[in-house]
């Protein structure tokens, strides 16, 4: 009886890994980011992603300085060069990119309230894979990264002439760097 179960929990797996594959390579599954995904599709990436991020807070060390005016300003400048085309400013409703993405990026100023700094945090530094959300880390350091942070923490009780302010104010990003190095020249290292 044991060696039945077995058998058959077996070949319970061998059929729905067969599946699988066969429903992978059989290309029925739309990739398309102008289809909506299904509530199942929607509800396990939601899931994974929530559970995942809570997995990796630890060791997060929130800065007690996160209202200082010039990190605020600072992460002003960073948003407002990286983060606005995607997750809008006060008084947008949209953007031409946003309008492309699915799943549609987070509007911050909405979002915010709900997210601790940690999880900001790690979610700018590491990105979210499948979301179109960089990995910020990769190009910026930590102290920019809460810099980041801090101002988002003042984003959502920003009214857009506030924004607008900041933006006539704004002396780019303060970490700013050419993204592309200049080529070598044949025979230098």
């Amino acid at each position: 009886m044991m060696l039945k179960c077995v058998k058959a929990l077996a070949l319970l797996v061998v059929l729905v890994a067969g599946g699988l594959l066969a429903y992978a390579y059989s290309g029925l599954y739309d990739v398309s980011a102008t289809r909506e995904d299904g509530i199942v599709s929607r509800w396990l990436l939601t899931t994974v992603r929530q559970h995942s991020i809570h997995a990796r807070l630890g060791g997060i060390q929130v800065p007690t300085n996160l209202s200082d005016p010039k990190m605020v300003d600072d992460g002003f400048s960073h948003y407002h060069e990286m983060c606005e085309g995607c997750h809008l400013a006060p008084g947008m409703d949209n953007s031409e990119i946003r309008e492309g993405l699915n799943p549609q990026p987070p509007v911050l100023a909405k979002a915010v309230p709900h997210t601790t700094p940690a999880e900001l945090f790690w979610i700018i530094k590491n990105g979210v894979r499948m979301t179109g959300m960089p990995a910020w880390g990769t190009s910026h350091d930590d102290q920019a990264i809460w810099q980041m942070v801090a101002f988002l923490e003042q984003l959502p009780k920003m009214t857009p002439a506030e924004y607008q302010t900041l933006a006539k104010n704004d002396k780019g990003d303060p970490d700013a760097h050419d993204p592309m190095p200049a080529p070598k020249q044949p025979g230098t290292h």
